[in-house]
């Protein structure tokens, strides 16, 4: 879920789920399993990113996303050797 305090503009919140999606997927095997929240950071003002498919847009969530991930995989990694 993305909220529109983030994203005003539909378009602009699927294409933000569709990174989350593609980067997600990515990070699936150093994930337990369980249901995970994606929370971001930063705005993505209009007047910033014109448009909902540019690649500036894109390259700003992902970067996002890639520091979120790499983030929880690092938090779940104790966890897991613990368990283990």
């Amino acid at each position: 879920m993305v909220p529109k305090r983030w994203a005003k503009r539909a378009v602009t919140r699927n294409a933000i789920k569709r990174q989350i999606y593609t980067v997600s997927a990515q990070f699936e095997p150093h994930l337990g399993v369980a249901a995970h929240v994606v929370r971001l950071r930063a705005s993505f003002d209009r007047k910033q990113f014109v448009s909902a498919s540019s690649e500036l847009l894109k390259a700003a969530v992902r970067a996002e996303l890639l520091s979120l991930f790499e983030r929880a995989c690092t938090a779940s990694l104790p966890a897991a050797k613990a368990a283990a």
